[in-house]
């Protein structure tokens, strides 16, 4: 079976508070995007899974891929036979983008259809909720309103088609954990559920991302890519997330800056 996971960006994101457990409560807004990497899987007939990856190189951190976590999660209820798994990444990681999340929650998705497993969607989003704060989205993987961890969602409406959305990533990568170190938690001054209603050209002075205040001291590289998307026609700019990528929302069919171009991965 083969399937193909796709990237999100944040529209705006606000961190309104630092829990007791640790976490931090925000608001955004989840928007898919065309953006895809390719998981193929299929029975081995072995003792023991595979796991085969090409494309962009993951640096290892000692951690499980969080496609083999699903998997296991997974294997915690139901009888699923050993699996080869071929995962070609196109999204780039630490960029913001969801993409390790994706792939995960797409595998639980189409592990329940390939194997009949049965599984109920509350019961997926839950299981997915193991995996990360932002995994559950891509269950419905529709444009949401994210509040509490990035896991109680509303639905959004979706972007006008006449505009098109440019997403950037540079040669560097940022952690989750060092982003969250660095910003503040604090009261959002607007209400972005309402704001995301309005038409792109208006988000400029309503709809911020709160880890770029905090981010582009440290990455000067970041601010600089920001403006270049205004430069070159964005009605809309902004960091994704708590990674690397940034994204421009065009009102025609962008012609972008060379050192705009060079970077662009959608």
């Amino acid at each position: 079976m083969t399937i193909f996971p796709n990237a999100k960006i944040n529209i705006g994101l606000n961190i309104v508070n630092k829990r007791s457990d640790g976490f931090h409560d925000i608001e955004t807004v989840f928007y898919p995007v065309r953006l895809f990497d390719t998981l193929e899987f299929f029975p081995n007939g072995k003792n023991e899974d595979s796991l085969e990856l090409v494309g962009i190189k993951i640096p290892d951190d000692g951690k499980k891929n969080l496609v083999i976590r699903a998997l296991e999660i997974l294997r915690q209820d139901f009888q699923i036979p050993f699996l080869d798994i071929k995962l070609k990444k196109n999204i780039p990681f630490g960029a913001g983008l969801g993409g390790g999340s994706a792939d995960a929650v797409f595998f639980l998705k189409a592990l329940n259809d390939e194997f009949s497993l049965g599984i109920q969607k509350e019961t997926l989003k839950q299981k997915a909720a193991i995996l990360g704060s932002d995994c559950a989205f891509f269950i419905e993987n529709y444009p949401s309103f994210a509040s509490g961890r990035g896991e109680i969602f509303t639905p959004a409406c979706r972007i006008d088609e006449k505009y098109n959305i440019v997403v950037i990533k540079p040669a560097f990568e940022i952690s989750t954990a060092f982003a969250y170190s660095k910003v503040k938690a604090r009261k959002p001054e607007t209400d972005l559920f309402e704001d995301f209603k309005k038409q792109p050209p208006e988000w400029k002075t309503l709809i911020k991302n709160d880890f770029e205040e905090f981010l582009f001291p440290f990455y000067p590289e970041l601010e600089t890519l920001k403006k270049g998307l205004y430069e070159s026609g964005a009605v809309y700019a902004s960091l994704t997330g708590s990674g690397s990528a940034l994204f421009g929302i065009f009102d025609s069919q962008p012609v972008l800056k060379p050192e705009i171009q060079a970077l662009r991965v959608l």
